[in-house]
């Protein structure tokens, strides 16, 4: 009885003790694998390729304070989430907007960092920084993060399901 009620103890302490923290280094290999990306698609992309300004991207992805045509001067900010609920219920990620007191919000939720999701993670961070720079405009988004890993890879991530649900073939923007 002793041994049961210990057992039972200890299952709800370990269920109170606070969620592992995400491994950052996921982050910034996603990040980095990203901006490689970036540098070899960039030569076929031109300067605003889907009206992404391409230098003020490349800032985001530095870490760098940057003016969006969309929001103006703004810092990012990356938020790591520890529960699956509301939108990190449903994504790997999403932006905050608009910006709040010159700072906007990429939250990374528990998918962002599933083990063995590194091409998710770059697809990710190529997608959400578009809307930091340029506006909430999904089919811009995912449009922008294909052609990128085309040109960079040679193939992109199959999202014709999510280009469907989001309506875009009726958007000005197309995949590759």
């Amino acid at each position: 009885m002793l041994s049961r009620l210990f057992c039972l103890l200890l299952t709800v302490l370990i269920g109170c003790l606070p969620a592992r923290a995400q491994d950052p280094s996921l982050l910034n290999n996603a990040v980095a694998r990203a901006a490689q990306s970036l540098d070899k698609a960039a030569p076929q992309l031109g300067a605003t390729p889907f009206g992404v300004d391409l230098a003020t991207y490349r800032q985001v992805l530095l870490g760098r304070r940057f003016t969006s045509p969309q929001w103006g001067e703004v810092t990012l900010a990356m938020l790591i989430e520890q529960q699956a609920s509301g939108s990190c219920g449903r994504f790997a990620a999403y932006v905050r907007t608009p910006p709040e007191n010159g700072t906007i919000f990429l939250v990374l939720c528990p998918q962002f960092f599933t083990e063995g999701a590194d091409r998710l993670r770059e697809l990710t961070i190529l997608h959400e920084l578009v809307h930091v720079v340029a506006g909430p405009d999904e089919c811009r988004a995912m449009a922008f993060a294909a052609h990128v890993e085309q040109f960079s890879a040679g193939a992109y991530t199959p999202v014709e399901a999510y280009w469907a649900t989001n309506g875009c073939a009726s958007s000005q923007f197309s995949l590759p």
